[in-house]
């Protein structure tokens, strides 16, 4: 993690408040998006919210 990843982070960190994401959410939101990770595997809601590819396990 960079230091812009942290700064980017803790914009979409404040930008977002109403979602209720975590920090960490954001980390990994800027850090999929730089990396152009498509594809998440996580429990969080949020990880769908994001909005930026596959959240594994799916929905059933």
């Amino acid at each position: 993690m960079t230091r812009e990843d942290v700064e980017q982070a803790w914009k979409s960190f404040r930008r977002f408040s109403d979602k209720g994401w975590s920090f960490t959410d954001c980390t990994s939101r800027v850090i999929m998006e730089r990396l152009g990770i498509t594809t998440a595997f996580a429990f969080d809601e949020h990880f769908r919210q994001f909005g930026i590819g596959v959240v594994v396990p799916l929905d059933t």
